[in-house]
């Protein structure tokens, strides 16, 4: 189950994330703070990809293979709509 995997993921960058809160009040070097961000940033991409994997996986395929026009657009429009705002970041 990719939940698993995604929350183990999740785990990890909570640790991460109090190194840098960690760093910030140690007064460290900014780019070392920067680059810690950047991994943690990676880090939630890649357990965003695992859960959207997931999600074409399942619940799209399942909307696409079924019978109902109208659930499959709001299935794809989600996908669309988390698309653009991922571009927004």
């Amino acid at each position: 189950m990719k939940h698993v995997e995604a929350a183990r993921r999740l785990k990890t960058v909570e640790g991460h994330i109090a190194g840098i809160r960690r760093m910030l009040e140690e007064d460290a070097y900014c780019i070392d703070v920067i680059r810690q961000i950047q991994a943690v940033q990676g880090a939630l991409n890649k357990t965003s990809k695992i859960i959207l994997e997931e999600h074409l996986h399942s619940c799209v395929i399942t909307a696409v293979q079924g019978d109902d026009p109208a659930e499959r657009e709001r299935v794809l429009q989600e996908i669309m709509d988390v698309y653009g705002a991922s571009r927004k970041v």
